[in-house]
């Protein structure tokens, strides 16, 4: 066998990020960065500041060293409405004390709700639940990756950060 083995993965705790216009999914991983689990789902109506205050609050209180936030583009790769707005969510986010990573996010909401269907629970009514799951479902998909490759997940928003 050639090549380097992949670098071990960074430690701390991360937050993923499953930004909606009327909710906020968060999840968070291990200290070891293996295993992500839901957290809270944060309401958001117009104006995102109080979600984003909402989320920086988690993120102290978990002790994250880093928020994924997940960027969701079209199955073409093309960039949406939804998009934009997770970008600008984003950005606020990374106003704050953490580094912010964009991650690739297609398909999370069909596999949380396949995942929650597949556990014996109905999708209708627990939209919340969904939020939850999507940002489990996208900030382990980034764990994973990251142990894989040996290199961090998707694209770090300021890149003169750490």
């Amino acid at each position: 066998m050639s090549g380097a083995a992949p670098a071990a993965p960074r430690r701390g705790v991360r937050l993923g990020v499953d930004v909606g216009t009327v909710r906020v999914g968060v999840a968070r991983s291990d200290p070891d960065g293996l295993l992500a689990v839901p957290v809270e789902t944060v309401a958001r109506r117009g104006d995102p500041g109080p979600a984003v205050r909402r989320i920086l609050e988690i993120a102290d209180e978990t002790g994250a060293v880093e928020l994924v936030v997940g960027l969701p583009v079209a199955l073409s790769g093309r960039e949406t409405a939804s998009t934009a707005d997770a970008r600008a969510v984003a950005a606020l986010l990374a106003e704050g004390p953490l580094p912010v990573r964009l991650v690739d996010e297609r398909l999370t909401t069909v596999s949380a709700q396949g995942a929650l269907r597949a556990s014996g629970r109905k999708t209708r009514g627990t939209r919340a639940v969904v939020d939850q799951v999507a940002a489990v479902v996208l900030l382990q998909h980034a764990l994973d990756a990251e142990r894989s490759s040996g290199t961090a997940p998707g694209a770090l928003l300021d890149p003169n950060r750490k």
